[in-house]
Parts: structure tokens; C-alpha cells; sequence
């Protein structure tokens, strides 16, 4: 049985893996790339959550959850980015054999549904407006950023679950109820594709005319808060994640939450992801209400 204190010491030897400057690790390309980018990091805090620890012959396996939360400066303004992150590492010895921290791990997905959606649509013209009330949605975005509204079943894979809910909260009307396949809805313990899966979101953003509707747009910063970003980590034709813009930093630049990786107030290019690929496609949905 090992003792309290050597468990203490293998605990902060993943802090100090965590924190050590002198490591291309995650933790400083993130600051690196926010320095970058002209912010400035005011103050880190931190929460460590240990979910596992097993040792067996001269190893130890060692996974956490890791809430960071940074106040960031931004121009003349400040705000806080909040993340939660998994950790997993083995040491050898006292010596660490390997240590990563996970951001966002796309799921495969699954390969039975279309590369493209039909977004249900048989009318000609263009439905009216509907009152999007862009507040509210940002509201609830903050609200439920790091906890699942009972209302709604959670997922495993809760992003696009959790944007479309930030969506409905904005007074984005639901339709299709009954076809998975077809519109934008949930209720009665189901509910379609497109509320849940980031590929079919992307889709229905991209092609409905009525109830939900949205336009592309080509860059980011045409943005504004109570908008939507879908992402293509691996640029194959396949979105894995969606996230909800619900404000703009010095440069006019959106920053989001999100969950799964459950993140708030993070910058919208998802650069310090370990997702992230150079070969990442965006769509910019600017929603129309």
C-alpha cells in the first residue's frame, strides 16, 4: 500500500508536468497562442480532479479532470476564459513515460449518415422571420456552460445537444417532430438528427427556409453573439463540433462556449485544441431573426 505522501508526490509531479514552461506542452501553446493574438493573462487558476490512479511493478497510471479557469485582457476590457479538460499520464519510475492533456476527442461518428441532409424543405419561397432574441440565448449559454439542464437529455457527445438548446432559448422555433431526418426538433423523447449530430446542424443551418434559418458568412468576425461555428477538425467533409458565440474580444473576434469539453469564453479558432489539424475547415453561421 503506498503511502499518502508518495501518492501526494506522484500527484505533484502532474502539476508540475502540467505548469513546466520548459515543456512544448498544451498549457503554455495556449498562452503562447493568446499572447499572440494580443491578450494578455492577468491570473491562472486552477482545480484538479483525480478519477484514477493505479500503480503495478514500478508504474503508475494517472488520469484527472482539470478546470482551468484564466482573466484575460483584452484591450481595455477583461474576461474569463473557463475550461474543463481530461488528463492522463503514466510514470516510470518517477519519471513520465507519457502525458497528455485531451481538449476535444471527436468521435468517429457514424459513418451511416449522408455527407449531405435533406433540411425537409418542399416550400419554394422563404418563410418569415422569426424573433431572435439574442440575449436570452447568450444568457442560457452561460447559464448551462458547465452543467446540463434536466430538461434535455445529456450526451455523451453533448455539443451540438447544447448549442441547439442555446438556440432554443433565443426563441429558435422547432418543426419536423416525428422524422429524424427531417427539420430541427426535439420532444417526446426523441428528437431529429439535426439537433444533435454537428454534421446534420452544419447541414440544416446551411439549407433550411423556414423556422431556424441562417447565413453563411465567410469570416468570423461577422460574428456576433447568439451565432454559431461548425467545425471539420480533420477537413474530410465531416463536422465533429459546433460551438455558440456569445461575445467578442478586443479585435472583434468571437470568443465561445461549448460543451463535451465543456469551455466558456474561449477563443473561436480552437487552435490550442488537441483536435485541431492544419487541414480544419470552418462554416460561420450568422442566425437570422
Amino acid at each position: 500500500m503506498n503511502s499518502t505522501e508518495e501518492i501526494k508526490r506522484y500527484w505533484q509531479k502532474v502539476l508540475d508536468r502540467i505548469f513546466d514552461q520548459e515543456e512544448e506542452g498544451w498549457l503554455k501553446r495556449k498562452i503562447e497562442g493568446m499572447e499572440a493574438r494580443g491578450h494578455t493573462l492577468q491570473r491562472l487558476t486552477f482545480q484538479i480532479a483525480p478519477f484514477h490512479r493505479a500503480a503495478y511493478d514500478q508504474v503508475v497510471d494517472v488520469g484527472y479532470h482539470l478546470h482551468l479557469t484564466m482573466l484575460v485582457k483584452s484591450g481595455r476590457h477583461v474576461f474569463l476564459e473557463e475550461g474543463c479538460y481530461t488528463g492522463r499520464g503514466q510514470l516510470m519510475k518517477g519519471t513520465w513515460v507519457h502525458h497528455d492533456i485531451v481538449t476535444e476527442n471527436p468521435a468517429p461518428g457514424d459513418s451511416s449518415l449522408p455527407l449531405t441532409f435533406d433540411t425537409g424543405e418542399r416550400e419554394p419561397l422563404d418563410g418569415p422571420r422569426f424573433a431572435y432574441n439574442r440575449r436570452e440565448a447568450v444568457r442560457y449559454a452561460d447559464r448551462w456552460w458547465d452543467s446540463y439542464n434536466p430538461a434535455y437529455k445529456k450526451f455523451d457527445v453533448d455539443c451540438t445537444n447544447y448549442v441547439s438548446q442555446c438556440l432554443r432559448a433565443g426563441g429558435a422555433p422547432m418543426r419536423g417532430a416525428g422524422d429524424r431526418t427531417r427539420g430541427w426538433w426535439y420532444g417526446n423523447g426523441t428528437w431529429s438528427y439535426s439537433w444533435t449530430v454537428a454534421h446534420a446542424l452544419r447541414w440544416y443551418l446551411s439549407g433550411s427556409r423556414k423556422g431556424l434559418k441562417a447565413v453563411e458568412v465567410p469570416s468570423a468576425d461577422q460574428l456576433a453573439p447568439g451565432d454559431v461555428i461548425c467545425y471539420d477538425f480533420q477537413g474530410n467533409g465531416r463536422y465533429d463540433h459546433n460551438t455558440f458565440v456569445v461575445k467578442k474580444d478586443a479585435q472583434g473576434m468571437p470568443l465561445v462556449n461549448a460543451h463535451t469539453s465543456n469551455s466558456r469564453h474561449r477563443y473561436w479558432a480552437y487552435e490550442d485544441s488537441t483536435a485541431y489539424t492544419p487541414d480544419i475547415q470552418y462554416k460561420f453561421f450568422r442566425i437570422n431573426g
